[in-house]
């Protein structure tokens, strides 16, 4: 997903692009300086509306969308039109407020976690670093709950079933299963390869073929496809 590589020297040969999307100007030129104290960050725009955002993903096509939810043209609606057209673009939500099912339903239109903007700037630069290399930037565990309210009350539940369920489970190795299931229950790689007794390289290169097999760009999403496919306990929820 990341265009970060490093020359001799230990420099930074290229760095992460970030788009950051939101309607309050201040509050973008203080995350752009904050971003830009970081040799490995870019801000290579900024937009003040869900519109707006789009049209950047899709003239630059960023690593990173930094987007608050709640401005012209639904946030929502933004993220899903962005992860449709580019998948591999990472969205993460700025938000002022903790509103968990709100941010539970951001997480199902695509996006990978949620920024608060009350967070400390070692917080948001932590949580920026985690989504860009493959962690997430929140409690699944919690999050999953959330989702599986969700599930129950929508009038389509899409909980995956039968025909649907049988050949997307049937890509997946017993293995790669139990790296899904303890993935999506929160765990980082380092917990997944002391449970299953693996080398954390072996955890990470089964975390890539399982977003490969599942369609998905992250963590989050493949948390969110493995509660669709029946794979977490009731006791996950």
């Amino acid at each position: 997903m990341g265009s970060q590589s490093t020359v001799a020297g230990g420099g930074i040969d290229k760095s992460w692009r970030i788009l950051i999307a939101d309607n309050h100007p201040l509050f973008r030129s203080a995350l752009r300086q904050l971003l830009c104290q970081h040799a490995d960050l870019e801000v290579i725009a900024e937009a003040a509306t869900g519109k707006e955002a789009i049209e950047q993903c899709r003239r630059l096509r960023p690593n990173l969308v930094l987007m608050d939810i709640r401005m012209p043209m639904d946030g929502l609606e933004a993220i899903r039109i962005i992860k449709q057209e580019l998948p591999d673009t990472t969205v993460l939500i700025l938000t002022a407020l903790e509103d968990l099912t709100y941010l539970a339903k951001a997480i199902r239109a695509g996006a990978s976690g949620y920024l608060l903007k009350h967070s400390s700037s070692p917080e948001m630069l932590e949580a920026i670093r985690k989504v860009l290399n493959g962690e997430s930037a929140l409690n699944l565990e919690i999050a999953m709950q959330r989702l599986r309210r969700l599930l129950r009350e929508e009038e389509e539940p899409r909980i995956l079933e039968g025909h649907a369920r049988g050949p997307l489970l049937q890509t997946l190795s017993q293995r790669e299963v139990e790296v899904l299931q303890l993935a999506a229950r929160g765990q980082t790689n380092q917990q997944i390869a002391q449970k299953l007794l693996l080398s954390v390289s072996t955890v990470k290169k089964h975390l890539r073929r399982i977003l490969s097999k599942l369609g998905v760009s992250d963590r989050t999403q493949a948390a969110i496809k493995a509660l669709e496919l029946g794979l977490l306990d009731e006791q996950d929820g």
